[in-house]
């Protein structure tokens, strides 16, 4: 499998396989980066079927995980954009692939766009009442978040700018003839939330029994593969 290391902008970015009239475009999730094992799985898959899949690292992730600027929310989908815009200077038929948040920045930055297909891997569709978890695991209230502005803590820095963005902008459409794929155990993700998404948009929903949020067990990671070879 080809593999050429780029730059978009100042984003490190990887380009997995032959240049092609279709493209899939990866967005990883938080704690991850371009090269994750969901990520290049998908990258052999696909260019087995003659498509070029396009990853690159989000804010503090991969090349950039040195960065001082913080990965929000609003950033992320800035840059989702910019990318996609170079995506579509290399291929005519553009889909997507997204895991846990990068499926999240997604659902945000490309509700507009006319994008062929979309595999997603333990999504996040709300991300609203993931912080609202996040602030009771912490013991805050919304008024104490106002006020301290950035809460750090185990699971995920909570930031009073993201929670505000998130309320602003609800996942309201989505277009793109969609599969998703979650863990049967994923207490991130909660099951209702993602059930719902898929309902309202037609998307096509799947769980591997026993499966939990992150995909990296081999049995989980085989499961994936078979799922993408059967969804592809």
């Amino acid at each position: 499998m080809k593999i050429q290391k780029i730059k978009i902008d100042h984003i490190p970015a990887l380009l997995y396989g032959e240049k092609s009239e279709t493209l899939i475009l990866a967005v990883h999730g938080s704690h991850s980066s371009k090269i994750d094992d969901c990520i290049w799985i998908l990258a052999e898959e696909a260019t087995k079927q003659g498509c070029q899949v396009l990853s690159f690292d989000l804010p503090r992730h991969g090349e950039r995980v040195y960065e001082e600027a913080p990965c929000m929310v609003q950033k992320c989908v800035e840059e989702l954009k910019s990318v996609l815009q170079y995506a579509k200077g290399l291929a005519k038929q553009i889909s997507l692939f997204g895991c846990s948040m990068g499926a999240y920045f997604s659902l945000l930055a490309f509700a507009a766009e006319p994008l062929e297909k979309a595999w997603f891997l333990s999504p996040v569709t709300d991300m609203e009442p993931i912080i609202r978890n996040i602030m009771g695991f912490c013991g805050i209230t919304e008024k104490e978040l106002e006020a301290l502005g950035t809460v750090e803590n185990p699971i995920e820095t909570l930031y009073w700018d993201d929670y505000q963005y998130v309320k602003a902008h609800p996942i309201d459409a989505w277009n793109p003839p969609t599969h998703i794929l979650r863990g049967e155990t994923d207490t991130l993700c909660e099951k209702a939330y993602v059930t719902a998404f898929a309902e309202r948009f037609g998307c096509i929903l799947e769980e591997q029994p026993g499966g939990e949020h992150w995909f990296h067990t081999t049995e989980e990671l085989e499961y994936f593969r078979n799922w993408l070879k059967k969804r592809l």
